[in-house]
């Protein structure tokens, strides 16, 4: 007996389905940290991070056991190892809270302390060997150093759905921010960022000016003094808890 085409209609429809679901990963448990413990100007609730800890390990249980597939999009991808990147620094800080800066650690980028799937990484790599190789400059803002000069960190999960939007805003957000660039008529100092990757700025053609004028409200044009700002290291921590903490949807 045949069954019934609908019955097939149904059957395809719901495989079709588990197979978009495959090609997700859920970002949500670290969504959830960083909405409790991240203010909205990136500073980190260190604190709270260890004091409940449960979906921020819960999430990198998932990030071990869950690595990107071929079937995943870029973005997916992309956000992957950018929340890995960030949820893993995090970590690295943790482990050894309190400090005045990431840079108190030893070889704390070339570090391998973490593993997905079965296989030890350091955020070194997950920067250079992975993030960097998907030619996009705008990940350089969405990653952190753990510091106050760094990009801060964004309190929410990049999905393979809002990456794009949200690279978008850190990048502007980052290049008009006064606190890591001064941009005005009569002087242009920098981020280092754009001095120790000032490669990757280098795209369709442009240079960095090209790239920072896209997103500056301020263009760099005949400034006559330019130069590069010093960086802070010292760590991106709150002292208080976080405004989300009280926010009401």
């Amino acid at each position: 007996m045949k069954a019934p085409k609908i019955i097939i209609a149904l059957i395809i429809i719901l495989s079709f389905s588990q197979l978009q679901a495959q090609n997700t990963f859920d970002h949500s448990a670290w969504d959830q940290a960083l909405i409790l413990n991240v203010s909205d100007d990136g500073k980190v609730n260190y604190d709270g991070f260890m004091k409940d800890s449960s979906q921020l390990y819960k999430y990198f249980k998932q990030l071990s056991e869950n690595p990107p597939q071929e079937n995943w999009t870029r973005e997916e991808k992309m956000a992957y190892w950018i929340n890995a990147y960030n949820a893993y620094t995090i970590k690295l800080v943790m482990d050894s809270y309190p400090l005045k800066s990431i840079k108190d650690l030893k070889d704390p980028w070339g570090k391998k302390f973490f593993k997905i799937d079965s296989e030890w990484y350091s955020l070194a790599d997950l920067e250079h060997k992975i993030l960097r190789k998907f030619d996009d400059p705008r990940i350089h803002f969405a990653i952190n150093c753990a510091s106050i000069s760094c990009p801060i960190v964004w309190n929410r999960a990049y999905t393979g759905d809002n990456l794009q939007n949200a690279l978008d805003h850190q990048t502007s957000q980052f290049i008009n921010d006064p606190l890591r660039n001064t941009i005005n008529d009569n002087v242009v100092k920098v981020s280092q960022l754009f001095n120790w990757y000032k490669k990757d700025f280098k795209v369709n053609g442009g240079d960095v000016k090209d790239f920072i004028n896209r997103y500056a409200t301020v263009k760099i044009g005949d400034q006559k003094k330019k130069g590069y700002r010093k960086y802070d290291w010292g760590l991106n921590e709150q002292t208080e808890p976080s405004p989300a903490l009280f926010a009401v949807d």
